[in-house]
């Protein structure tokens, strides 16, 4: 398999479901002239024109609602955000348009729309540019919400999202444009919903998504050098959650960590550890643990920064916790 960008695997994503669909149009803020603020969308617009690729003011509650009528009638929109925390300002359509209006049409409007962009911590961006919305957007019912971890789940999620006829937000990190990884040359799609063990373990299942994944792993790494075997799920979509695959996970090993990006109350790990102790309360020898960001804004110093997020180091000791302390 060729090694790319995780920026080029959404890009081929994206062209190639516009190759295959003429309903499939990219919408938002710097997507053509410029070919995207990340350069995910470079060289669509000489490719599909701009009556498909279209760049729009600076008002995602304008350009989010234009993406929902042209869902209602028959088109395939994908909305990019420059950040998520900039959907803010589109959430009255995300949420009371997008999501609701196959319900409230009793059926007669599907909402087949992507809504795309980066989510969390990108740097020294400070509190208003920092955040994580995955566990709001979850929380709606009528929406799907996508969070891949590698450039490989990235173009296979994203051109199953294109195709699926509900709303999905889809939910990248701009800290991962640039990563490489292995994406074969033919089309592939990854169903949604479906979790991925990244890493076959025996004795603490991990449970992450998104760019946290990669702390992960390294944490995975420093407990292997101590003799603690742990096992990674990658829940890949948070909304439908892939319980089964957790469960039977949690089931093997006995012990559940999970780390997420987003702040603890109400967090998708919140949610997982309800699930768990719920389903295989039986199977587990200690109690879960959840590694969250520091229940603060965002600070603009590294120092800060590197105090509030997760990372290889928590999530270690965090697993040690599970193992020895209980």
């Amino acid at each position: 398999m060729r090694e790319i960008q995780f920026r080029q695997a959404l890009g081929e994503a994206m062209s190639e479901e516009m190759r295959r669909d003429e309903r499939v149009f990219l919408m938002g803020e710097e997507v053509a002239e410029y070919n995207g603020a990340y350069k995910v969308s470079q060289g669509m617009l000489d490719e599909f024109g701009p009556q498909r690729v279209i760049d729009t003011p600076i008002t995602e509650l304008g350009f989010a609602g234009l993406g929902v009528g042209a869902a209602m009638n028959g088109l395939r929109p994908i909305i990019e955000f420059m950040t998520f925390n900039f959907s803010l300002v589109a959430i009255d359509q995300v949420i009371n348009s997008a999501a609701k209006m196959l319900y409230m049409s009793g059926g007669q409007f599907p909402i087949p729309i992507v809504f795309r962009g980066p989510t969390g911590n990108a740097g020294m961006l400070a509190a208003q540019h920092s955040q994580n919305f995955e566990n709001w957007y979850a929380n709606t019912p009528g929406l799907k919400v996508v969070v891949p971890s590698t450039p490989y789940d990235g173009k296979g999620l994203l051109k199953a999202a294109i195709r699926d006829d509900d709303p999905v937000i889809f939910m990248e990190s701009e800290l991962m444009y640039g990563m490489k990884g292995q994406v074969p040359e033919g089309e592939y799609l990854i169903p949604l919903g479906k979790a991925e063990v990244k890493r076959e373990g025996n004795d603490v299942t991990l449970v992450t998504f998104g760019k946290i994944y990669h702390e992960v792993v390294k944490a995975a790494d420093e407990l292997a050098k101590e003799g603690i075997s742990a096992e990674i799920v990658d829940l890949r979509t948070v909304r439908p959650i892939d319980y089964e695959t957790v469960v039977n996970s949690v089931k093997k090993t006995n012990r559940l960590v999970v780390v997420e990006e987003a702040w603890p109350l109400a967090s998708i790990a919140s949610h997982i550890t309800y699930h768990v102790q719920k389903y295989a309360f039986d199977y587990l020898d200690a109690p879960v643990h959840k590694v969250n960001s520091q229940d603060v804004p965002l600070a603009y110093a590294p120092t800060l920064i590197e105090a509030t997020l997760p990372n290889a180091r928590r999530t270690i000791e965090a697993v040690k916790a599970v193992m020895y302390r209980g």
